[in-house]
């Protein structure tokens, strides 16, 4: 009983590697392996929304006073870029903070304490807008009112883009197709056929400088200093081959 039981399984054996051979057989062109890529989508455009930040500081040593002047001189800044074409809905106010001033006393050379002085105001404020060149030549001539009394600091701009997300969508499409022509590229000239995609996944976007030699970071990069910019993003997909 034993023995036949030996020879019922090496029948089976038999007739089992006779139906993979087969198979073989009948699909020579069965997947083969994988060819792995890297796609690349990359554009440049120009910002099309400008904003940028300022601060004015008023010292007083009056609470009252110094509130009243605060507000005499934001109304400035206010006229001052309406006057220069800039639309005043663009102009945003911070709510402002105040702070107490202290000086220190002496006597005959000696520390003996410190007293009120006064107040220190401080108010920040944003424009923001599309007529990018209008604000930038603007911005440019704010610290102009200082001449006025208006101690006014203005920031470095910041450049953004209102269709980024249809860029970023594009690039994406792009560098799947770029991934896909390298792959048909590298199955051509190996004797191979190009068979489904099994793998995909978008990489980081690195939006930077349209010139210059700006590094990528791992986790993606977004330059808002520049005007001009560039933006890439990697497509890594994965094939299955087949041979011919």
């Amino acid at each position: 009983m034993e023995k036949m039981w030996k020879y019922i399984i090496l029948a089976s054996a038999v007739v089992l590697s006779a139906m993979v051979l087969a198979a073989a057989y009948t699909n020579p062109s069965r997947n083969a392996g994988t060819i792995s890529v890297v796609g690349l989508g990359e554009t440049e455009f120009v910002s099309d929304l400008i904003v940028i930040r300022g601060a004015i500081v008023v010292n007083n040593e009056d609470a009252a006073a110094g509130y009243t002047e605060l507000e005499a001189k934001c109304k400035k800044i206010t006229d001052f870029l309406v006057s220069k074409g800039v639309e005043a809905d663009g102009v945003t106010f911070a709510m402002p903070s105040i702070s107490e001033d202290y000086e220190d006393i002496y006597d005959d050379g000696n520390y003996v304490g410190r007293k009120k002085s006064g107040y220190n105001f401080y108010q920040s404020f944003t424009i923001e807008s599309k007529e990018v060149d209008r604000v930038e030549a603007a911005a440019r001539e704010l610290p102009s009112l200082m001449t006025q009394g208006v101690m006014v600091s203005v920031y470095e701009p910041m450049y953004y883009y209102t269709e980024l997300e249809s860029v970023k969508h594009n690039l994406i499409a792009a560098a799947a197709e770029d991934a896909r022509l390298r792959a048909e590229l590298i199955a051509t000239n190996s004797n191979a056929r190009l068979g489904q995609l099994a793998t995909s996944r978008a990489g980081v976007f690195q939006i930077t400088a349209a010139t210059g030699d700006e590094e990528f970071l791992a986790g993606g990069s977004f330059n808002l200093l520049s005007r001009e910019k560039k933006a890439r993003v990697t497509v890594r997909a994965e094939y299955k081959i087949k041979t011919n």
